[in-house]
């Protein structure tokens, strides 16, 4: 065969070759893009839970309390001998919770946290620090959430929520509840006692009234 048809015939074959490459090429493609895809939509699901708090009217951030604040907190919580219960509002990975627990026999902790994901590392934790049956974590708005139960309110809040907050805690705990408020405080309850340390202050309170006329937003 001489070089003349040989390369006659290279060149009748490219076509088909250069087809297989681009299906190839395409298919390639369409995983890559397939593969892009579900990611994308994983971290959506993922972060979700976490950016959702930024769009409501009161943001709550995820902000995990220092060894301090927690030392701080439970330095007010005072349980009686037949049993007392506390409520950490948002909650967060649960840790308020789990250390009120651990320390206080007496004492049945639960925390309330909108997110998803805190909720159940919070639950994991408890059982992995061996308090899971004496706490308990609920996905709930805290608007929506009732605090009457509870002798014991610990929040960990932010400056432009703490009116609302003071309003729904008065409309609803029992007189001589003890609140803890951490970061920032009320803007009208009485101070019993307070901590002052920087981002790790506490202040302490105790409502002596439920005025029926104080409104609680319906939502945030």
């Amino acid at each position: 065969m001489s070089t003349i048809e040989l390369e006659q015939q290279i060149s009748t074959s490219s076509p088909i070759i250069d087809g297989h490459r681009q299906k190839a090429t395409s298919l390639s493609g369409k995983i890559l893009i397939g593969i892009t895809g579900g990611i994308a939509v994983g971290l959506s699901i993922v972060c979700y839970p976490f950016v959702a708090p930024a769009l409501r009217r009161h943001c709550l951030p995820f902000v995990p309390a220092t060894p301090n604040q927690i030392r701080n907190v439970l330095s007010f919580v005072k349980p009686s001998t037949t049993g007392s219960r506390l409520l950490d509002i948002g909650s967060g990975d649960g840790r308020i919770v789990i250390a009120a627990a651990r320390t206080q026999p007496s004492i049945k902790a639960d925390g309330v946290e909108l997110n998803p994901w805190l909720v159940y590392f919070s639950r994991l934790a408890a059982l992995r620090n061996g308090v899971f049956n004496r706490t308990s974590f609920f996905r709930k708005d805290l608007w929506k959430f009732s605090i009457a139960p509870y002798d014991h309110i610990v929040i960990f809040g932010v400056e432009q929520m703490m009116e609302d907050l003071e309003k729904k805690i008065l409309s609803e705990a029992a007189p001589g509840t003890t609140v803890i408020a951490c970061r920032f405080p009320f803007p009208s309850m009485k101070t019993v006692d307070r901590i002052e340390e920087g981002v790790d202050s506490v202040w302490l309170y105790r409502p002596i009234a439920k005025p029926s006329s104080q409104g609680v937003p319906n939502g945030v």
